[in-house]
């Protein structure tokens, strides 16, 4: 690269930097800091332990995410300085060693860019996530259970804290459903593209001629309610059905009915929990999570009052979009923005940034296309 390259795309990513600073706003992540810490310190914060994780997690991201914007100030400055010193003296390995930074650098703002497009109504909550197993069998049950382990793995990754809240689990192998949440300011955001159908290509396990199957798994993501949100329930719209937790293979199970099954009764919308060890808790979550559904209920009429007033917009999601082919070939490809890898079981080990970002950016053209 030549030093006039070098100095143009350092402005370019200058620029870039000033751009996310901009939609980032520093000082309003300081006042949020402020604000948090003093949460944080306050006398019976762990009376609630939901309420205690939400401000600990809000306040560890704050100060994340501006550490990360000082940080990157500081290298570019740093890079800068590193420039000019290596074109001064004629130094060839440090001016090898600025390209190495400029490279780095430009990699660090591409993920930092993801997170300006994160602004969306509930993009900064909490995730509740579902997977139920669809058509394929035993297959799509053991698929379902795959895609849990996938997205626990990348949680992991992320350090983000995840509390299954319900487990059906599949009579030869595999999972009927699993509800579980991801604790971590932007999971919504970032995991919202991850909603829709999953589909898995492979030798089945399970099939003693070895055949290839093809099989299915839905992935449904909610933002998790929250209290200012004002979702009101008249007791008279709700069925509450008590049952004793299970397991599979007869473990886990509960000696009294601690399970919880919530019917919305006006929409069908049916919740069932069975995480916690008390009813009372388990009726808690299961009112959340239905609060979060009918938020979500409500914000899709909104947005189809909005396309019927704007016109026929084609601008949709699809039904399939991602395949996982394990046989004839290795490749997992997403059928919306094209981005694929070999590598499958990376991302079965919840390697899964790359589709994300990439889901994230092609959703904001649809968006902006749509406008």
């Amino acid at each position: 690269m030549a030093t006039q390259d070098f100095a143009a795309e350092l402005r370019a990513l200058q620029q870039t930097f000033s751009s996310i600073a901009q939609v980032s706003a520093p000082d309003e992540i300081r006042s949020r800091i402020a604000r948090l810490s003093d949460e944080a310190a306050a006398p019976g914060l762990w009376d609630d332990p939901d309420r205690a994780q939400q401000v600990t997690s809000r306040l560890s991201h704050a100060q994340g995410e501006l550490e990360k914007l000082e940080t990157m100030r500081a290298r570019l400055d740093d890079l800068g300085v590193l420039f000019e010193m290596a074109v001064e003296a004629s130094d060839a390995e440090t001016l090898e060693e600025a390209r190495q930074e400029l490279a780095a650098v430009r990699a660090s703002l591409a993920d930092m860019e993801i997170r300006t497009l994160l602004n969306g109504e509930y993009d900064e909550r909490f995730a509740v996530v579902t997977i139920r197993s669809g058509a394929g069998g035993v297959d799509a049950a053991d698929f379902a259970e795959m895609l849990l382990r996938m997205y626990l793995r990348w949680a992991e990754r992320h350090n983000h804290t995840v509390k299954v809240l319900d487990t059906s689990y599949a009579e030869e192998a595999g999972l009927k459903s699993v509800t579980f949440e991801v604790a971590a300011p932007y999971a919504y955001g970032t995991l919202s593209v991850e909603g829709g159908t999953h589909r898995l290509v492979r030798i089945s396990p399970f099939d003693n001629q070895g055949r290839r199957q093809t099989s299915f798994a839905a992935v449904e993501v909610i933002p998790l309610i929250e209290d200012t949100d004002h979702i009101e329930i008249p007791e008279s719209d709700i069925k509450v059905d008590v049952f004793r937790s299970s397991g599979p293979g007869g473990q886990s199970v509960n000696t009294t009915d601690s399970a919880v099954r919530m019917t919305h009764l006006p929409t069908g919308i049916v919740v069932s929990m069975q995480d916690e060890k008390s009813q009372i808790q388990n009726r808690a979550a299961a009112l959340r999570v239905l609060q979060s559904r009918l938020l979500v209920l409500r914000r899709a009429e909104e947005a189809a009052k909005k396309r019927e007033l704007a016109g026929d917009i084609k601008a949709s999601w699809g039904d399939q979009m991602r395949s996982y082919v394990l046989h004839p070939y290795q490749m997992v490809k997403d059928l919306r923005t094209e981005h694929e890898v070999g590598n499958t079981s990376a991302v079965f080990d919840g390697d899964l940034d790359g589709f994300i970002d990439a889901a994230i950016r092609w959703r904001r053209r649809q968006e902006r296309a749509a406008a």
